[in-house]
């Protein structure tokens, strides 16, 4: 980077610091840490679940998702406006009306101490895993633009994010995540609106769109039934996306800690409903365009030579491996295509200038054979770095965005960039850990400590658990380097292995009010684990058992905890 650039970059990211320090007074016990007082507008409810969701990962990964596969990710959050809806109307009141600093409490009561005890656990193990992640990503940008070693560097990443997290509490986060998000926003509003500028004079936005379109990557919507047939393998479709994308936002604005202590912080009940309401409107349009800027991306390498592999620390591995000759073969044949794709795309804009149909048609199926065999050629330069003679990671997805800032960007705005990313990842971390921390004191210490201790005391052991849970994400993000997916993917998965059982014991506890048992909804929760476990097992195997996208993990894991309940209630266990 410029040194405009680090300018840009340390200016930005002390100036959000500063600002949540100084947002960071509040009382000094367990409300004023965790809940902010119960204080906050809806506006700022609605930046806060925004920007605890809205993570690294998302800018750094769904751009390189959407050049990859193409859009259709963002039908996965198709279920969002009809889960808020459910959520308004049925969690919302009730953990209002408990005053309840975390959504477990409400479980002891409706059945008894150790479904409460379980189920916040399995949030525990979901939400520092996935934290771990998003410790991950950002230190995939300091490692790549200053060659650190990712190690170290999710050291000094994740010291940062705790310092931040311990020092600001629930009012810190929540004020900060609005001057982050418009920041964000203004960032990638300008880096897709240099995409486009970057491309050849005479090519818009529209036919930028369409060069995408062609060649598959707007493929927003896709229905997921095939001859008459639902298509249960695939990860992303319209189906998927509101069954199973439905019961995985629902219990994650419904049960997750990470988000249930966002809105709990609101001053009344309306002000959570608001801020809930608000962002379905505002989350699926925000998703759509952070995809549609990894869609324009692609359209930009269409005219422009694009690296056979975006990850150049790897291409660096393969370069010292004994596969370097076949590399740099396909390395030249993939350079070869993209000259000729460059030719073909050009060809391409010129007949859609002319309206001429049947011109359009040929350049269309000539610009899809080309990129059919660029992307055979990328699959064959992916087998090899992920060969025992290379042993490298071989998914680039979470590059892809990254490589094209750096290598095309103008000097400041690439420092802002990297600062989203930054700011993005501190947000959401910030928020995770602090959940994490107040489940652990609330769910936990409160109930199994038998030493009484002031409101001082518990606000100071709070900040302990903080410390504890930031380095137990700094453990996690040490692992996550060739984790084989996106971040994105990879969050999204960890999340359905979860959440279908967490929010299968809150649906029986809110609908079933027959069921008292809480042994039956305890073992219920239990053996619909195991099955959504051994399901996903099935459906990585090298041949499947079970051919399933992961979105479905998420009904089955909630309708499982339903039928299991329901049958050991039964049986009078």
């Amino acid at each position: 980077m410029s040194q405009l650039d680090w300018i840009v970059l340390v200016i930005t990211l002390l100036a959000i610091v500063l600002y949540g320090l100084s947002k960071s007074r509040t009382s000094r016990n367990l409300e004023g840490y965790f809940l902010n007082d119960r204080s906050l507008p809806w506006g700022l409810v609605l930046l806060s679940i925004m920007g605890t969701q809205a993570s690294a990962v998302t800018f750094i990964s769904a751009p390189g998702q959407a050049y990859t596969e193409g859009m259709g990710f963002v039908q996965y959050y198709f279920g969002i406006p009809l889960a808020t809806i459910v959520i308004c109307i049925f969690f919302v009141p009730i953990f209002h009306k408990l005053k309840v600093y975390t959504a477990y409490e409400y479980l002891e009561g409706r059945f008894d101490s150790k479904t409460r005890t379980l189920t916040a656990f399995l949030f525990l193990l979901q939400r520092g895993l996935s934290t771990g992640i998003s410790v991950f990503a950002p230190s995939l940008i300091l490692s790549s633009l200053l060659d650190w070693n990712i190690y170290w560097t999710n050291l000094f990443m994740g010291g940062l994010l705790i310092i931040y997290t311990i020092t600001g509490g629930a009012k810190a986060v929540a004020y900060t995540q609005q001057l982050q998000l418009a920041i964000i926003f203004i960032g990638m509003f300008l880096a897709a609106y240099l995409v486009v500028r970057m491309l050849p004079q005479d090519v818009g936005f529209t036919d930028a769109l369409a060069v995408s379109g062609r060649l598959g990557k707007l493929n927003v919507i896709s229905s997921g039934v095939s001859d008459g047939k639902i298509d249960w393998s695939g990860r992303y479709n319209l189906l998927s996306g509101l069954i199973g994308g439905f019961f995985l936002i629902l219990s994650y604005y419904g049960t997750d800690q990470s988000q249930v202590g966002r809105y709990m912080t609101a001053k009344t009940e309306k002000d959570s409903k608001m801020g809930l309401i608000m962002n379905a409107f505002v989350k699926i349009p925000m998703q759509f365009l952070i995809l549609l800027v990894g869609a324009l991306v692609f359209t930009f390498y269409q005219f422009n030579k694009a690296p056979v592999f975006f990850n150049q620390k790897q291409v660096d591995k393969i370069l010292q491996s004994p596969l370097r000759d076949s590399f740099n073969i396909a390395n030249n044949r993939y350079t070869e295509l993209g000259a000729e794709k460059e030719k073909a795309v050009v060809s391409f804009t010129d007949a859609l200038a002319s309206e001429d149909t049947m011109r359009i048609n040929d350049a269309t199926v000539h610009l899809q054979a080309l990129d059919k065999q660029s992307d055979s050629v990328r699959a064959k330069v992916k087998t090899w770095i992920a060969s025992k003679e290379v042993g490298g990671d071989s998914n680039d997805t979470n590059y892809i965005f990254l490589r094209f800032v750096m290598d095309y960007l103008p000097a400041g705005l690439v420092g802002l960039l990297i600062a989203i990313i930054f700011l993005a990842s501190w947000g959401s971390i910030a928020a995770a850990v602090n959940s994490l921390a107040s489940c652990t004191m609330i769910d936990f210490h409160k109930r199994f400590s038998k030493k009484e201790q002031t409101c001082e005391q518990e606000y100071k052991l709070s900040k302990w658990y903080t410390l504890g849970w930031g380095v137990f994400c700094i453990i996690v993000a040490m692992f996550t380097y060739n984790i084989g997916n996106s971040l994105i993917e990879a969050v999204n998965i960890l999340g359905s292995l979860f959440y279908g059982v967490i929010l299968g014991v809150f649906l029986v506890a809110f609908f079933f009010k027959n069921i008292r048992s809480g042994n039956a909804v305890f073992w219920g929760a239990l053996l619909a684990e195991m099955l959504v476990l051994i399901v996903f097992t099935l459906t990585k195997l090298d041949n499947p058992v079970i051919k399933m996208g992961f979105l479905w993990l998420n009904p089955i894991g909630a309708l499982g905890v339903i039928f299991f309940t329901f049958l050991l209630n039964k049986l009078k266990v």
